[in-house]
């Protein structure tokens, strides 16, 4: 690799689904940043240069891409379009199918005013 790159990463350290072609099911990797153009993954799925791959990233969805190199247990990824790596930031948004776990407490503003029933 020469010379400094331009695109801007975020550190980014969640979770996502890979689907890799020629391989069945799909396969849990960390995503390490993030970037309009691709991202950085570690996980244990054996991937080789130049494979096509969609990752499922929060809040955007399945996302077309290449494997750009392999290291180890990471991988660049670049993106076949670009995306907007700020929105894979923001909270995901509550709702009916929206785990416990991940809504707001009950009470908080967020949730609305409780009342006695």
């Amino acid at each position: 690799m020469g010379g400094q790159r331009q695109i801007a990463r975020d550190s980014l350290f969640v979770m996502a689904e890979m689907r890799v072609d020629g391989m069945p099911g799909e396969h849990r990797v960390r995503v390490r940043n993030l970037s309009a153009g691709g991202l950085m993954a570690e996980g244990m799925v054996r991937l080789q240069r130049d494979q096509a791959v969609w990752v499922s990233i929060r809040n955007i969805g399945w996302v077309e891409g290449s494997v750009a190199w392999v290291q180890d247990n990471r991988c660049g990824i670049a993106f076949r379009e670009e995306i907007d790596p700020l929105i894979a930031r923001a909270p995901v948004a509550p709702g009916e199918t929206t785990p416990r776990f991940v809504k707001p407490p009950l009470g908080s503003p967020e949730q609305g005013r409780l009342r006695k029933i």
